[in-house]
């Protein structure tokens, strides 16, 4: 019942009730992306949807408008470069994330599942169909999130969204909830750039 209904009926809840309590910061945090450097205030990116669609995910622009726009920011040898001085405040507290909040009251996405591939990221892809990952809603933030984030290889990411896949449930979501307030407040698991991801993978995370 919670996995047909009820996830849904609380995304849409929970993703109206904050954009009403978030109107005005978010509103603030546009127009600081907007006086602060040019370009758009979001940056859209295609990503890959519930049964592997695609569509269109915003975040509060945190980089300057000619970087490489469909690689993620962890495989950049010198995310320094692109990224701008507003930018590091909203990527290290996960502000920039903020609009994807649109998308999932329109269904798009789910406060809880798997971060949304990139539509070039074929391994990660690939890794998920293995464990059912790509035929649910992805997610603002999930249960890989919580146990590395960036630092994650990808097969390792790809089994922690099986994992899931498999425990989805109310109480199991409000762990994945909990623990991402947690990760933030700490700023856990968020490797800027291609050598840091490099070196920390060799560290074994999978357990």
């Amino acid at each position: 019942m919670y996995k047909k209904f009820g996830k849904r009926m609380l995304d849409i809840i929970l993703s109206a009730s904050a954009l009403i309590i978030l109107a005005v910061p978010m509103l603030m945090i546009a127009v600081i992306v907007k006086l602060s450097s040019k370009g758009p205030v979001l940056f859209w990116q295609k990503r890959v949807g519930i049964g592997k669609t695609t569509f269109m995910m915003p975040k509060f622009r945190s980089m300057y408008t000619e970087t490489p726009s469909d690689m993620p920011t962890h495989l950049l040898k010198d995310p320094s470069r692109w990224i701008t001085p507003v930018g590091k405040v909203l990527r290290r507290t996960s502000l920039d994330e903020l609009p994807q909040i649109i998308t999932i009251l329109i269904g798009k996405m789910s406060v809880i599942g798997p971060r949304p591939a990139l539509w070039n990221q074929d391994d990660l892809i690939a890794e998920r169909d293995q464990y059912g990952a790509n035929d649910i809603r992805p997610g603002l933030t999930g249960w890989a999130q919580i146990n590395g984030r960036d630092e994650l290889p990808i097969e390792v990411k790809a089994k922690f969204d099986g994992e899931y896949v498999e425990k989805m449930s109310f109480a199991f979501d409000c762990r994945c909830f909990f623990g991402t307030i947690g990760k933030v407040l700490k700023h856990d698991g968020v490797v800027e750039g291609a050598a840091q991801t490099e070196e920390k993978q060799k560290e074994p995370v999978w357990k």
